[in-house]
């Protein structure tokens, strides 16, 4: 029939596989490429091997269930004194590392899956095959690989992160739905080797998780952030020429010769970096968006901990300064998880974050006190910019106004 393709016209399907002429691998690809921008199953898979380790995990102990349960009470009662609100707190839920896991994979998914879609864009531009061979194939390659890459990069930084996160709101992203989750095992660990009594160590995270709780459960603050994360994580244009540059950059290293100094070091770290391997390069769009993450990231962990300080002075007393410094250095400690977080979903919460967002609550309260903070903070559009985060005054005039 006229209408029939001829043997020779090719598969649109192949345009973006590098392995089309070899039909065991062009299968390959185009199961690959047949999952979706995310591979969940991968996502799952390492998730729970990074949360669990490979070992067997234990049930949460009730002794750990009764403890935070008491002294949530406690905790909340000078949390809303301090902040003059009348926020009711859900009971505490304590829950295992595979558990915490499993349940922010699922709260994030909306926001993993538009990261997963705008890095699997193809570029604007398509590379000239003849003219470059190798940006073709390494379009082609990210294309292909794409998804599974996307499912163990998220899969693998959520696992790390139960490692070490006491709860919900050690990242300030918010979900959909408001809880109090802990995770008791770390904790208990975090306490045990910075040698701070239990109770105490339970009292701060517990000030801490409900302070988080309670400035995230602002129906436009939490909407407003959430709008800003996943505009910065959809906002993505990918660069197949971040791979090939890397990639690049190994041709000289000879694993067998001396003189190149650990070679397959080399290698491994051209292959840690997420955004590299995803062709994760930020976009204009990004950088401009950039500073009102920021100012806004900064506003909520200011916020947190400049109440968590204030709860835990009256709590634990003296102890809450080498808690706070105990935490502090467990932040400074940058890991590849971390990477990611900054990198991919453009979440910073160093140092210089929390300074700046603890200055501008202080400065606030300076002006209105503790009630006018948490009054402003309910007032509709109340993140703060760029320039309102290091001048409190234009914030309050602006919402005041």
């Amino acid at each position: 029939m006229a209408d029939d393709a001829t043997p020779d016209e090719p598969d649109p399907d192949d345009a973006f596989n590098p392995f089309a002429a070899f039909p065991m691998f062009g299968d390959i690809a185009k199961a690959l490429q047949g999952q979706g921008p995310l591979n969940w199953d991968a996502a799952r898979q390492f998730a729970l091997l990074g949360a669990t380790q490979g070992e067997p995990e234990h049930n949460v102990d009730p002794a750990d269930r009764i403890a935070f349960g008491d002294l949530a009470r406690i905790a909340g009662m000078h949390v809303n004194d301090l902040t003059g609100s009348e926020t009711t707190f859900p009971e505490p839920r304590i829950v295992t590392r595979s558990e915490w896991a499993a349940e922010t994979l699922t709260a994030y998914r909306p926001l993993f899956t538009d990261l997963a879609t705008s890095l699997g864009q193809q570029p604007g531009t398509d590379p000239d095959p003849v003219a470059d061979p190798m940006m073709q194939m390494m379009a082609g390659l990210s294309q292909m690989m794409g998804p599974a890459m996307m499912g163990m990069s998220v899969g693998s930084m959520v696992g790390a992160l139960s490692q070490r996160v006491f709860g919900q709101h050690d990242l300030p992203i918010p979900r959909e739905r408001q809880e109090i989750v802990l995770i008791a095992r770390n904790i208990n660990a975090f306490a045990a080797e910075w040698e701070i009594p239990s109770d105490e160590m339970r009292l701060w995270v517990l000030a801490h998780e409900l302070s988080g709780h309670q400035v995230l459960s602002i129906d436009d603050l939490r909407q407003g952030l959430a709008d800003l994360v996943r505009q910065y994580a959809g906002g993505f244009r990918p660069d197949p020429s971040a791979l090939a540059d890397s990639l690049g950059g190994l041709g000289g290293i000879d694993p067998l010769s001396a003189d190149d100094d650990n070679p397959l070091e080399a290698i491994q770290q051209a292959f840690s970096d997420p955004a590299v391997l995803l062709g994760a390069v930020q976009s204009d769009e990004q950088r401009a968006l950039q500073p009102r993450l920021d100012a806004a990231v900064a506003a909520v962990v200011g916020y947190t901990d400049w109440v968590v300080d204030g709860v835990a002075a009256r709590l634990i007393g003296g102890e809450a300064l080498r808690v706070a410094e105990a935490v502090r250095r467990q932040r400074a400690a940058a890991t590849p998880d971390d990477v990611f977080v900054e990198k991919l979903l453009g979440i910073r919460v160093g140092e210089d974050q929390v300074r700046r967002g603890k200055e501008w609550v202080q400065g606030v309260v300076d002006r209105v006190g503790e009630t006018g903070l948490t009054s402003l903070l309910q007032t509709p559009d109340s993140l703060p910019t760029p320039n309102e985060l290091d001048a409190p005054g234009l914030w309050i005039a602006r919402l005041e106004g």
